[in-house]
């Protein structure tokens, strides 16, 4: 078959779909929160909650679950999630990242799990927008809630080492009762986007990435000798299930800021003997690594759609500055060859940053070579064009002489 650049039917309509989804929802949505700019991270956060909701109700949210669970087009193929992706950075990046977290939240079920899981925790997600009452005041007024999903992954001690022999592994627990057949899950996590919900009481799913303790013997050369990979597991945890356990079983220990991503919450979380229905794991011990991990494969070539997108914003704010400013001069910067070559620059790598992206997202899905030679190519795209985006801004910076 033919190298062929040209986008398909489908991909062209996900690419008009994006590019509406920008300027009518994520643009307005990035007035509102600048509005709190002197705000909190979490305040700017509730502030795109509406405008989150709006999106979801076009279908962004339903287009983020794999097909034949019941998700819908415009990204249908990890390519189309790339020029979603893509097209919403180069417009909006913070506001379109608490998006395409949900995207993460919901990669474990997109990945792994039962027919009858699928259908009890993605039916929020494939109808997503309820209106709801909010009290207050003298007047109540009407909000509508659509959900958040959440990838609880990182943990303040780090987890690049959680598959080491001998490490400490994932400090997040979970031990089954042995009486009820509940799981109880303790531990802290980080940076999981989404994780808190709009009211700090939790989000409405969490695949929660922890280590199995249900026999754990505590003979410390044994435990060296054990794979750590045979105690991972992925544990689902609802609002409702949250709303089931005691008061402060779920809690928010800090609000993190996040600069480029004012708008987006991924705080500091503690479980605290949180009691779930034994249906509610997903990956049971030795399935939840490789199905946490083969997430952050697809996401990794997302994160490469992001740099093209920050690229390109940098690219048309560079641009614009040169061709409308001569700096007390008698031409516009763009006529100065030192300002064009960077310009030039910046173009030229956003084209090969977006051409290694879309490559790593047709490898992943299709091959060739086995997996790992696949989720290479993947992981190549997020580091070279997140290296490669800063290096745009940089250079955008110094067209300007700002």
């Amino acid at each position: 078959m033919p190298i062929d650049f040209h986008l398909s039917a489908s991909d062209e309509a996900t690419r008009t779909f994006a590019r509406h989804l920008a300027q009518t929802i994520l643009l307005p949505a990035r007035t509102a929160y600048l509005n709190h700019s002197s705000g909190s991270q979490f305040e700017r956060f509730l502030a795109t909650r509406e405008y989150y909701a709006s999106a979801a109700s076009l279908g962004v949210l339903k287009s983020q679950v794999s097909p034949h669970l019941g998700g819908a087009a415009p990204s249908s193929s990890l390519i189309s999630s790339t020029i979603l992706v893509e097209e919403c950075y180069a417009v909006e990046p913070s506001a379109a990242l608490t998006i395409f977290a949900t995207g993460l939240g919901l990669s474990p079920l997109n990945l792994a799990g039962s027919r009858e899981k699928h259908g009890e925790f993605l039916a929020p997600f494939l109808n997503p927008v309820q209106e709801g009452v909010q009290e207050g005041g003298e007047e109540e007024k009407k909000e509508r809630h659509a959900p958040l999903a959440s990838l609880v992954f990182s943990e303040p001690g780090g987890v690049a080492n959680v598959l080491e022999r001998g490490g400490r592994g994932f400090q997040t627990t979970a031990r089954q009762d042995a009486q009820t057949g509940e799981w109880i899950v303790n531990g802290e996590k980080i940076w999981a986007c989404n994780s808190a919900g709009w009211d700090e009481k939790g989000c409405d799913l969490a695949c929660v990435v922890c280590r199995d303790i249900s026999d754990n013997n505590n003979n410390e050369k044994d435990e060296e000798e054990k794979n750590p990979e045979e105690k991972v597991m992925i544990i689902l945890i609802t609002r409702e299930d949250l709303d089931r356990n005691p008061p402060g079983a779920f809690s928010v220990v800090r609000h993190i800021n996040t600069p480029g991503h004012t708008s987006v919450s991924g705080p500091h979380i503690r479980y605290s003997n949180v009691r779930v229905p034994a249906k509610n794991v997903l990956c049971p011990p030795g399935k939840g690594a490789q199905v946490a991990f083969a997430a952050f494969d697809a996401s990794a070539v997302l994160v490469g759609a992001m740099g093209v997108g920050l690229m390109r914003a940098a690219f048309d704010a560079a641009l614009g500055f040169a061709k409308g400013d001569d700096r007390g001069g008698a031409v516009p910067l763009l006529e100065r060859q030192a300002v064009a070559d960077l310009l030039s620059g910046i173009k030229i790598q956003t084209e090969a940053a977006r051409a290694l992206t879309w490559k790593a997202a047709h490898a992943l899905e299709n091959g060739p070579g086995d997996y790992n030679a696949r989720r290479e190519l993947a992981l190549a795209a997020k580091v070279f064009c997140s290296e490669a985006a800063v290096k745009a801004c940089l250079d955008a910076i110094n067209a300007v002489g700002v």
